[in-house]
């Protein structure tokens, strides 16, 4: 009984405390509405807290009062981890406002909200991109500032992902038996990528993509493509001579070798 009159009474007070925060944000008493945004912030109740900033915000726009709207406007979405909606306030605090002193932070968390909304290396890196962009204007702007750290530990961390796509990628076509697109995506994985921890498999993935493309070519294209099977080991073996892919690559680059010993050019005949 005594914990149905309890449940009871939190759902009134629920319905109280709601009615009168609606019958707030409908109200022209904008100071008060001004306290209250700090309250519910100072206490955690960030939806609210936001609500009632969006709702003032053009209401104090042009006063004293609107640097600090803007920013704790910013700060209710970010705490919910609202991140979309958190980065277009805080870029555009520190855009309209760049005296603040609150725009230095803005602009660091502009770059952190792209971060936190960076997916797994899989999917799209429209947000990764965009991180590091924001984090490299933010250092060149900012060099000593208290988030530089932290900005350059990101931006290494988003790199290694963009790498890791770009490799699932260029892996993805050669898993898929797509040897032409394999070999394009993975010459340029390596060339956007030149100290990759994968460009040992890179390269001999290219040796092999190389060699079967020309194992599985028409007549007509098989010498051409096996000439680059030769060029693609010899890369690889100048690079990786101790390479766990040696033998694999010497089996290929023999069979290469034999079938363009077979069909000497005909300047060669003569």
């Amino acid at each position: 009984m005594k914990k149905t009159f309890f449940c009871i009474f939190i759902i009134v007070i629920g319905f109280v405390s709601c009615s009168q925060y609606e019958k707030l944000r409908k109200s022209r008493d904008y100071q008060l509405m001004y306290r209250k945004a700090f309250e519910y912030y100072h206490v955690g109740d960030f939806v609210r807290s936001g609500q009632l900033f969006d709702d003032i915000s053009s209401i104090f726009r042009g006063t004293t009062k609107q640097d600090t709207i803007s920013y704790y406007q910013a700060m209710s979405y970010f705490k919910q981890k609202d991140y979309l909606t958190a980065s277009h306030y805080f870029s555009q605090h520190f855009k309209d406002q760049r005296q603040s002193p609150f725009a230095e932070e803005c602009e660091y968390l502009t770059g952190y909200c792209y971060y936190m909304m960076s997916p797994r290396a899989s999917l799209d890196q429209a947000n990764t991109h965009a991180a590091i962009e924001s984090f490299q204007v933010f250092l060149v702007r900012h060099p000593g500032s208290v988030f530089a750290s932290d900005a350059e530990k990101y931006m290494s961390e988003m790199r290694e992902k963009l790498v890791d796509k770009s490799y699932q990628t260029a892996k993805l076509y050669y898993d898929l038996g797509q040897y032409r697109a394999s070999i394009v995506a993975l010459n340029n994985s390596l060339d956007d990528y030149p100290e990759t921890r994968y460009r040992e498999e890179l390269m001999y993935l290219l040796l092999r993509s190389s060699y079967l493309l020309a194992e599985n070519s028409v007549p007509d294209k098989m010498k051409e493509r096996f000439q680059s099977t030769v060029d693609e080991y010899f890369s690889f073996y100048g690079e990786f001579p101790q390479s766990q892919y040696v033998k694999d690559a010497q089996r290929m680059y023999d069979r290469a070798d034999r079938f363009l010993k077979a069909r000497p050019d005909k300047e060669d005949e003569e």
